[in-house]
């Protein structure tokens, strides 16, 4: 399945004009490649510095490649690192891999402001990727005890969140075109044997900017925001 002709080329949706009360803001930052470590620092520092009129942001972007374990991850999850870097976070979860090609969504948002609980995040996400792929003509589906995406089985988005003074950071990872061998060496967010797919073995013709711009649109459609594109 292809994409159709100019659509990675499609800005970030413009916002729309407001009707009666004030639309709530998502500012998206587009990041390019950036290292885990340093992004997950300033995640931190953004939420703790956060005052009751600061606006939600996402964050997309990409990671060198690293293994990264939830805060209470086990260890015998990782096979083998072989000289892919290990560093253990403080988002829910087991084990993941993130690499060049997957998309990252870091959701940075106030959670008593938008009525949210921290469950009911997970499934906007979930959901938020589920119609993405749908848009695309791919069936997938959400599971109760495993979160995260699935299609014919195998999964294609993880999802890992931490609140902190009642506000959400980390996010979920889409895979698009990455290596996945990595996943190999791991057992993929504590499973062993999980399979693990991508968007172009799924027959898909997507780059990295279209896809952002798909789940920018989906993520603010469910949160119900008006989407704006930030440096």
């Amino acid at each position: 399945m292809s994409e159709s002709p100019g659509r990675s080329e499609l800005p970030f949706p413009e916002p729309a004009p407001p009707t009666g009360a004030e639309p709530q803001i998502l500012l998206v930052k587009r990041l390019g490649i950036r290292d885990y470590l340093d992004t997950w620092k300033a995640m931190r520092a953004f939420t703790d510095s956060r005052v009751a009129t600061s606006q939600d942001e996402l964050w997309l972007l990409e990671h060198p490649p690293i293994f990264t374990l939830g805060q209470a991850g086990r260890r015998e999850h990782i096979l083998d690192a072989g000289e892919i870097p290990v560093l253990q976070v403080d988002r829910g979860g087991q084990v993941t891999y993130h690499g060049p090609g997957q998309l990252i969504a870091y959701v940075l948002l106030d959670l008593g402001r938008a009525h949210l609980g921290i469950k009911a995040l997970v499934h906007l996400l979930e959901a938020a990727v589920i119609d993405l792929l749908v848009d695309l003509g791919i069936d997938a589906e959400a599971r109760p005890q495993a979160p995260g995406v699935y299609v014919r089985g195998a999964k294609i988005a993880s999802l890992g969140l931490r609140v902190r003074h009642h506000c959400s950071y980390h996010g979920l990872a889409l895979n698009l075109d990455l290596d996945l061998e990595p996943f190999s060496r791991i057992n993929p967010c504590g499973y062993p044997g999980l399979a693990v797919t991508r968007l172009t073995d799924l027959g898909l013709d997507l780059d990295m900017n279209s896809l952002q711009w798909r789940l920018a649109t989906a993520l603010s459609r469910r949160l119900d925001r008006v989407c704006l594109h930030g440096s």
